[in-house]
Formats: structure tokens, sequence, C-alpha cells
């Protein structure tokens, strides 16, 4: 079949480029222009909408806005360590960025402000620079800073994310209990969040009995979000490509196991919005930004929560958030959503979990314009006809007195001026009584199967019987599936012989749900296997066939194969946090800190460490396992770690890559310089080598000219 007007989005990139190219007007050469920070028409309307209180807020607001916005991280709270690293970035970290920054600034190092602890994220976790992306990117003397960020953020132990971002995910409220839904997660930084949330009880649940499903209508997005949280390596977690909007009932499986139509206690809906909330962080909107997003972006994001709304169970949380100023996407949202369901939906203040944050109220009144903010409009009868088709009766606020019982002063909306962020607005709505649409029960999600299963098969049938089979909403086509075709999920069977000497050879807890293991092809010699929870399985066997599941499931186990070993496979690094907690003593090495030092250190895989550089206890230790992968334990009064470790004929090796390997080192008080690259150091190295180069590969008689002392000015200058 023919590819119609299709077209290759990097052939034509690539086909761009080589006619800037010839036609000498490639961009990439031309100095950049620095972007205008000024919208007339941005200013007019939220002048209009009297987001700020007077004209001197309004000043500090306008200022604050135009000014590039602060770097912000978060430490992983749940994992043992977390403690300590938060103590190390207190002392260590913050020293070396003062030391940075007075370098960088020319101020002694006296006048550097410190960090700011952000007062209303839980646990002292989370902590604002008061340096941009920019600066830590480009300056030599925050290398250091730039780099522990980087590996940190790889290693999974830190998330860098924008401070007000990681508002949403704390007044869900998310307990290790609760069925989560994030209907519009990429990137993922909030998904990781309520992740952390959901294993914030390690000591209670081995696994988890929640879990999170992460969802984006985008496919390539997908797999960034994976990306993102693939580095907390969590078994509880499942990745899904749909359209938001018409996201479709899912079935699991009841404590009886009966089937049952799925009803989350959380949902997140982080829905698409014009962004200008954003303006610090991303300031080409100061070119592009006008009312027409919004009016356009309504529509959407009403029909987001309102699908949202449909699948929470009675006495749920649902958070709604936008990182806009516009309360056409905020309050005009929530208003439409609140009053159109009478008594379903409560706005519920959520303040009181972020101790410290300063905010304004929603907003309850508020005006409309046209595009160019030339006309005003205060109701619906004032807009001309042209516009009737953008400019909706229900964005216009409700006369007073019904205003008056929806309780949008309740919302939460911030201003960058407030701590120095960004602008964004959540609010929090509980689920007090069903809609009266929504479906509950499995027999009314399908309720022609029956006759399916008995009309004779013709393609008149068939296209019929699936437009009635589509569970949700009144979408009638059948959706095409864009973007890679995903691997099947074959999960372990009964008597699978790979379970059997898994279980013996790794002293496997017998409640490890073995039906939880699962692979990604159809074959009888699996390469990887992956764990995943019992609910996940459960959501996984049956919905897999009413919407694209991405990824899910935790690396646990990988063949590796060694002529010396008779098991095929070793324990996976990505995985042992879960694999840890139901494993026995068999294959267990408990080491001191001077042994895991010394097997870190080591980083050339074909030249593990001799058992006999260890002490003796550890030699003692391993000359009772036999050749395969173990854990490498290491206890002291801060933490615990355990790490995957691989025990060859006579030496021992710790199966951990680079950034877990400066984690580790950097918790045990070891500098992981030697392991750390200063890329201003090594681009000059390079430009040194390709000076010579150039001067050696010159004519004998042109050398000459430039003499021992030009040589040695190239260098000095390079």
């Amino acid at each position: 079949m023919g590819r119609k007007n299709k077209q290759n989005p990097f052939a034509a990139k690539k086909r761009q480029k080589k006619e800037q190219l010839a036609s000498g007007t490639d961009r990439r050469t031309e100095p950049y222009e620095e972007i205008k920070r000024d919208n007339e028409k941005f200013e007019k309307y939220y002048r209009l909408q009297n987001i700020c209180s007077d004209a001197a807020e309004w000043q500090q607001f306008s200022v604050t806005i135009r000014e590039n916005l602060p770097s912000a991280f978060r430490v992983t709270g749940f994992k043992h360590e977390a403690k300590a690293l938060l103590n190390i970035i207190k002392t260590e970290l913050f020293a070396e960025y003062i030391r940075g920054v007075a370098e960088l600034r020319g101020t002694p190092a006296d006048q550097v402000e410190r960090p700011l602890c952000l007062p209303w994220y839980p646990g002292g976790l989370a902590h604002q620079l008061h340096l941009t992306r920019k600066d830590i990117r480009r300056s030599e003397p925050l290398y250091r800073l730039h780099n522990f960020l980087i590996n940190e953020t790889n290693a999974g132990a830190i998330s860098r994310q924008e401070a007000v971002s990681m508002i949403p995910p704390i007044v869900l409220d998310v307990k290790p209990t609760d069925k989560v839904l994030d209907m519009c997660a990429a990137p993922g930084s909030k998904t990781a969040q309520l992740i952390e949330a959901l294993h914030a009880e390690p000591e209670k649940f081995k696994i988890p009995p929640g879990f999170v499903l992460a969802n984006d209508v985008d496919n390539n997005r997908c797999y960034m979000l994976v990306h993102q949280a693939k580095r907390l390596n969590s078994p509880c977690f499942l990745v899904t490509n749909h359209d938001s909007a018409y996201f479709p009932n899912l079935m699991n499986s009841e404590a009886n196991g009966v089937k049952a139509v799925m009803k989350f206690n959380k949902i997140l809906c982080d829905v698409p919005c014009s962004g200008d909330g954003t303006l610090r962080k991303n300031p080409d909107i100061w070119l592009k930004w006008n009312l027409a997003q919004a009016y356009n972006l309504h529509g959407i994001q009403y029909r987001i929560i309102r699908r949202g709304a449909e699948m929470l169970e009675v006495g749920g949380r649902l958070v709604y958030s936008t990182c806009s100023l516009n309360p056409i996407e905020n309050e005009a949202v929530i208003q439409r959503i609140v009053s159109e369901y009478q008594g379903a939906l409560e706005i519920v203040d959520a303040l009181h979990l972020l101790p410290g944050l300063k905010c304004k109220p929603g907003l309850t009144e508020w005006k409309l314009a046209s595009k160019e903010v030339d006309e005003v409009y205060s109701n619906f009868k004032e807009v001309p006809d042209k516009y009737h088709t953008i400019i909706r009766p229900n964005m216009f606020p409700l006369p007073k007195d019904q205003m008056a019982n929806l309780g949008l002063e309740k919302c939460i909306r911030i201003l960058p001026h407030f701590q120095d962020t960004g602008g964004f607005f959540v609010a929090v709505l509980c689920k007090k009584r069903q809609f009266p649409f929504e479906i509950n029960d499995v027999k009314h999600l399908f309720p022609k199967k029956a006759e399916v299963e008995v009309a004779p098969k013709s393609s008149e049938n068939i296209q019929i019987d699936e437009g009635k089979l589509i569970p949700w909403g009144p979408q009638r086509k059948r959706r095409r599936l864009h973007g890679y075709k995903e691997d099947p999920y074959v999960f372990f069977e009964e008597n699978d012989h790979d379970w059997k000497e898994m279980r013996e050879f790794f002293d496997l807890d017998c409640s490890l749900n073995y039906r939880c293991l699962l692979t990604r092809c159809v074959t009888e010699k699996k390469k990887n296997v992956y764990y995943c929870s019992e609910l996940i399985r459960d959501l996984v066997l049956l919905n897999e066939d009413s919407i694209k599941i991405i990824n899910t499931g935790v690396k646990a186990f990988a063949r590796c194969e060694n002529r010396h070993t008779d098991y095929p496979f070793r324990l996976a690094q990505e995985g042992l946090q879960t694999t840890n907690a139901f494993m026995g003593p068999k294959r267990r090495v408990e080491i001191n800190k001077d042994d895991l030092i010394l097997l870190l250190k080591c980083t050339d895989p074909t030249k593990p460490p001799s058992t006999t550089l260890l002490q003796e206890s550890t030699q003692e230790r391993c000359q009772q396992l036999s050749v395969g992968s173990c854990i490498i334990k290491y206890t002291d009064q801060r933490f615990t770690l355990n790490v995957v470790g691989w025990r060859g004929t006579s030496s021992l090796r710790a199966y951990v890559d680079k950034n877990e390997t400066m984690h580790i080192m950097r918790l045990l008080g070891v500098n992981p310089s030697e392991f750390e690259i200063n890329k201003y150091e090594k681009a000059r190295e390079e430009a040194l080598k390709t000076a010579e180069k150039s001067l050696e590969e010159l004519p004998a008689d042109e050398t000459k000219c430039f003499g021992e002392d030009a040589q040695t000015e190239i260098s000095t200058n390079i």
C-alpha cells in the first residue's frame, strides 16, 4: 500500500539542513538573539482579570515573570539512604555550590545565598537553587554541581523538577494502598512523585498493594515517561498510550475472583494547557501568546477531567492542575464540572498539606476577550456571532448566588513573585456520589457480548458489533493505534522449569508469586525476566485488548551464560529492591566498607578483584558460595546498601553501572572525582590535540614560520 501524503520527518529535516547549507543560510552559525520578554496582549488581558491585588503587586509580578526560573530538585524519599544523601547535600554539595557561585559571580563566599529548602515539601527533601538551568549547564565553576545533579538523577536518588510542579502529587495524598491514575503523565516528573508516595512505607510492605497507571496520548512521549519512571524501579507501575478524554473502562478482579469495572482511589489530571505560567522557563511563549490557545483547550481540559471523575470511586480524590494563569483553563473548567454534576463533586481545601506555601485563592470573577484583547465580554450576550463557536456560554462565571456555593476560593493559584517560582493552578476535588451515566458493572460494559458470540461471522456484523463494544463515551470509530508495536507480555505458568531452578538457586521465598514473573517474547529461552505486582498482572491480562500497554514490570533477572556456572541467570540491579525482600541467606555476602570500595573501584569487567584482596571473613564466605550471581550487602548506622554481585571462580565483582557506583561512593564518604569528567577541561584537551595535529600536517617550510614560541602560545591560549 502506498504512503499517500505521509512524509518522513527525519528525512525532511535532513533535506532542510542540506538546503540551508547550500544557500549559505545555516541558522546555527548565526548569533542567538535574546527573546524580547514582552507581550502587550498578555499584559492587557491579565490586568483585566485582576490576578494581582493592586498596582504594586502587579509591578512585582511583571518584573518576576520576565526573569529566568531558578532550578530545583528533590531527594527520592523512600530509599534507605535518603537521609544520608540529604545530609551530604546540605554539607558537601552546598559548600561546593557556594564556592562555585562565588567564583562565577566574583563575590565573597559569605555573600552567596544558600539554596532554599522548600518549606511545603514533606521531610525537607526539596531545594531550590538560586541559579538557572543555563547557569549550571554552561559555567565551568559549577561543573561539579552539574555532574552531581546528572549523576544522582540517573541513579534515581534525586529528581530535577520545577518547584511548583511538585505540588499536585502532594495534595493528591497518595498512600501505598491506593490505585492511582495519572491521565496525562508525560514527561513523568509528577509520575515519579506518585511512585515515591506509593513506596513510602518499605518497612510495612515488601511490595505496595496499590499501583500507579500512567497514561499519555503521545506515543513517543510515553517512552520518555518510561525512561523517567524506570529510575525508581517499581513493580507497581504501568504505562499506557490512549486519549485521556476517551480512556476506556478497565476491568480488574475482585478478592472473590469476580470481574469488575476498575475504579481509582486517586486521579491526577495535569492537563494540556497554554503554559503561560512557564514563561520564566520557556521565554518563547512571549512571542506566540494569544487567547485562542486557551479557548481551544478549554473543551479538551473539560473532557479529560470529566472522564477522570467518571473513573473515580466514591470518596476518591481527583487533582486538576495546569501551568497556566488563565481562568478559562482553570476556574472555568472547575466551575463547569462541579456545577453540571451538582452534589457529585466537591472542591476540597488542601492547603494544610502545603505548610509555608504562599498562594492566592481561586478567582470567582473573570472576563473574556477577543483574540487581540481589543473587545471585552462580561457575558455570552455580548459576544459577537462570529465568535460563538470559539467562546461558549460555560466559559463565563456563573451568577454570584450560584458561585457562592461552588467553593472556587478553595482552589490554589500560585503567582511567580510569591516564592520565586513559575505560575501554577491546582484544584482538589472529592467525589461524593456516582454520576448518573457512568458504567459501574461489567454486564453494562459489554451489553451485546452474548449476541456477538452467537451471531454468524460476517463483515457487516463485525463492524456493527465492534462499534457497540467500545466501552467509553460517544466514540464509535475504532481507534487506530499509532507508534511502535509492543512486544507481548508472557507470564510464567505453573511448573515453569525456569522458575523451579530460579527459586532453588536464589533461595526465593514462596511468598514471591511466580505468576507475576514475565518475559517480553514468546520463546523457550528467556532473555530477561521481569516482575510486576499481582494487581498489575491482573490489569494486563484483562485489558491488553482494550488499551495499548507500553511498559510494565521491573527487570529482576537477566540471562548470563557463563561456562563456570550451572545456572544461566543473574540478578538485575534494577529489580533488586523487589527481589531482595524475597531472597534467603543462601546467595548473600556481607562485606565491610573497605571491601565495597575496592569492588566499586574496579571498572574493568575483564579484571575483577581477586577474593584474596578482601577481608578474611569475606574470603571465607566466598568459599562457601558457588560460582554465580549473588547479593553484596553493606550495613552501617545510617543505611543498608544492597548491590548485585558475581562470585567468580577466584574473584568477586559488583554489577553496578557508573552512576550507581558514584552514588554509593559518595554515600561512603569517598571522593568520586576519579569517575567525574570536566567537560571544559576535556574540550580544551581536544582543541589542543586538533591544533597540534593541524600543525603536524602543514608542510615543513610553513611550520618553520611559527617557531617554538608560537606553538607554546597556541597551547596556552587553548
